[in-house]
């Protein structure tokens, strides 16, 4: 019994900070914890004691803890000693290990990326490889995270990995040599024209400001006279990082974001504290439904002083503030502190955890409680629902058919075979997949299961199940057998029907094995529309200005 109650520590300390702010009365407030820690001890002796099956007090407390912290809101988090590690790379990109990233893709570990510079690369990992074994441990029968976290380790510790390899009759075991693996927060920066800059954030580390300040200001010695800042699909990191990136954008002491809570230490104002790379140059800032906190602090701050015009789909709408808590045992405690403001006064926080539905659910901020606020030239913004952007531009959604193909990894292991017979390609932004290249995909295709359902396909059965319920199947059942087989015949023509779409996809993944993650970036230049709108925004100064009323 004392292992458990050394065990109790743990949601008593979370217990404590949570509670804690439940009630106005400290005597009642405290009365209150006490009460329900005893009713929480006494309830998990009994249950220790009489359940049927033993019970493990770590996993049962661990689901206790996190049913009790997502009854807050999903950001507010448990971290257990074991976890630690993850969220340390999280929260800084980096990590002990190769620089390779896996994915299982039919039952299989592949190498899907090699990280340029590091151990994987210099001792000869390819994309596509399929990881048979880790210092001899077979690891045919673990998920993806637990061979991950055997490829990792100590800097300068060794580490052999046995792969198969397309068209080599026996498998093959490198060494490497692990390091310290950092993340950039900018995959990539480099020219989209003769004068548009572009970088991608992907993350919001350490250093992600000086990273995006390094990268502007190399872009402009390479002749950009414009810029495209890209933060789709970032869910966002480090506050600081942000304020930083903005500042290469704005003045030294501009506001960026105020954060406001319950306790007077968490209400703070952040302004830029640097001499800025360009105040003036052109920007337009991405974003998608993916950009969250951070991003769209970023965005958000560029919006209102109409620094820049944003371009995209509406973002994310995370509008709450973390902070870590040291708990006993090196566990940890992430937990939502305050919401942000940025500089027009607006909270972009697009769902109410405080006020849940009967079910529990949680709705989205009802436009009639949206709040009307004013961009530094009077242009309308909103609070509530995320950042909205100046353009919005409609993404056509991925097909059934190069969804299948992607998620199967069918598009994966023709770009491993096109790697293996061709020697050397063009550049990405210049590779371009042929008619007669494209016809081979489709030779190669046949045979192979990738059988998908349409959503079409998916309402024509539910209408035939529901007529048989209702009696009315006899009455409609020709012309149900007509549209069945007029969907048959024009499911056959999807391979052509969506080739521009499939050819994206092989060619991204096609350039990936030559030039790495610049060249699955550079690939997709000519086929992203949001990238399309951004430089024909950027080209046209009288609607760039108008836009931003300048």
């Amino acid at each position: 019994m004392r292992k458990i109650h050394k065990i109790w520590i743990l949601p008593i300390s979370i217990l404590l900070v949570i509670t804690s702010l439940s009630f106005t009365n400290p005597g009642e407030r405290y009365f209150e914890i006490a009460k329900n820690l005893d009713i929480f001890a006494t309830l998990f002796k009994e249950v220790n004691a009489l359940y049927v099956d033993e019970v493990n007090p770590n996993t049962t407390i661990k689901i206790g803890i996190d049913a009790m912290l997502n009854s807050l809101d999903p950001y507010t988090n448990y971290i257990p000693e074991d976890d630690i590690e993850d969220f340390r790379t999280q929260s800084t990109g980096q990590y002990g290990g190769i620089g390779a990233l896996t994915s299982k893709i039919e039952g299989k570990i592949k190498i899907v990326m090699v990280m340029e510079g590091y151990s994987a690369q210099k001792n000869g990992l390819k994309i596509g490889d399929e990881v048979l074994k880790i210092d001899g441990i077979d690891i045919t029968n673990l998920d993806r995270e637990q061979a991950s976290d055997l490829m990792k380790g100590q800097a300068n510790s060794d580490v052999s990995i046995t792969v198969k390899r397309f068209n080599e009759p026996y498998p093959i075991t490198l060494n490497f040599k692990r390091e310290k693996v950092k993340i950039h927060n900018v995959p990539y920066f480099g020219m989209v024209s003769s004068d548009i800059g572009y970088l991608k954030l992907s993350e919001f580390t350490i250093d992600a400001g000086k990273e995006v300040r390094n990268a502007v200001s190399k872009l402009k010695a390479e002749g950009a006279k414009k810029i495209i800042l890209d933060v789709r699909g970032n869910p966002g990191g480090l506050l600081m990082e942000a304020v930083n990136i903005t500042n290469v954008f704005l003045p030294k002491g501009k506001e960026v974001v105020a954060t406001k809570g319950k306790i007077e230490d968490n209400n703070q104002s952040y302004k830029t504290l640097n001499q800025p790379v360009d105040i003036d140059i052109p920007l337009v800032v991405l974003i998608n439904s993916g950009s969250a906190s951070a991003s769209e602090i970023v965005a958000g701050t560029i919006q209102d002083y109409d620094r820049g015009v944003v371009i995209g789909q509406k973002s994310f709408g995370k509008g709450l503030v973390q902070i870590t808590r040291p708990l006993t045992y090196n566990a940890q405690l992430k937990v939502t502190t305050a919401k942000y403001y940025t500089p027009s006064g607006r909270c972009i926080q697009a769902l109410d955890y405080t006020h849940r539905n009967e079910d529990g659910s949680v709705g989205k901020v009802p436009d009639s409680l949206k709040a009307e606020f004013k961009t530094a030239h009077g242009r309308s913004v909103f609070d509530g629902g995320g950042i909205d952007p100046d353009i919005t531009v409609e993404k056509e959604s991925l097909s059934p058919i190069a969804y299948t193909l992607y998620t199967k990894g069918f598009i994966f292991d023709f770009g491993t075979e096109y790697y293996y017979g061709h020697p050397t390609i063009a550049d990405a932004k210049s590779f371009k997949l042929t008619d007669q290249e494209y016809e081979n995909f489709k030779q190669w295709l046949k045979g192979k299961d990738y059988s998908y359902s349409t959503r079409v396909e998916n309402n024509l059965k539910n209408l035939e199940d529901n007529a048989k319920k209702e009696k009315y199947y006899d009455d409609i059942k020709t012309h149900l057998e007509e549209l069945e087989g007029t969907l048959k015949l024009s499911k056959a023509n999807d391979l052509d029907d969506f080739k521009s779409q499939i050819k994206a996809l092989l060619e991204e993944d096609i350039t990936s094995r030559y030039y790495l993650e610049r060249g699955s970036i550079e690939s997709s230049f000519d086929a992203d529309d949001d990238i399309i709108e951004a430089m024909k925004i950027l080209n046209d100064k009288e609607k760039y200005k108008k836009i931003l009323k300048l």
